[in-house]
């Protein structure tokens, strides 16, 4: 397995890995979400790779303050041998090295099976609430 940065070539194979592992939301459009993401810390969007195939994602973002972690994905074939683990810690320490104090991440409060990964990666639960507000309506759902 490699643990690379994405390329334009992978875009194809990353949204249909996104689809195989449903990550994707009817407000969220995939290819915009890769587009704004090539644009503003590239280096932070990495994919595993096994035998050419992209089979794993993980989008990180630092804002000077936080870090965070999207997408991260991992093909139902390949899940269970390490990946979803090495991509993260992979983005951890990018994170470290640009002097990052705190990585937070989203998940689904009913996706007990990824909160116990996480929580097995030393992840905490925190006592916030999450509030957002879309600012660009990318398309109708």
């Amino acid at each position: 397995m490699e643990i690379r940065v994405f390329r334009q070539d992978d875009f194809e194979e990353v949204i249909t890995l996104w689809e195989r592992c449903d990550l994707l939301r009817p407000w969220n459009d995939p290819e915009m979400d890769i587009e704004r993401k090539l644009n503003h810390d590239a280096d932070l969007f990495l994919v595993a790779e096994v035998g050419g195939e992209v089979v794993g994602s993980l989008m990180g973002g630092y804002d000077g303050h936080r870090g965070s972690a999207y997408y991260l994905g991992v093909h139902p074939e390949f899940r269970g041998r390490g990946i979803a683990n090495a991509l993260l810690s992979r983005l951890e320490k990018k994170l470290i090295a640009r002097g990052c104090p705190k990585i937070q991440i989203m998940v689904r409060e009913e996706n007990d099976l990824v909160i116990g990964m996480y929580e097995r990666l030393e992840y905490e639960q925190q006592d916030v609430i999450l509030l957002g507000k879309r600012l660009i309506e990318d398309q109708e759902y």
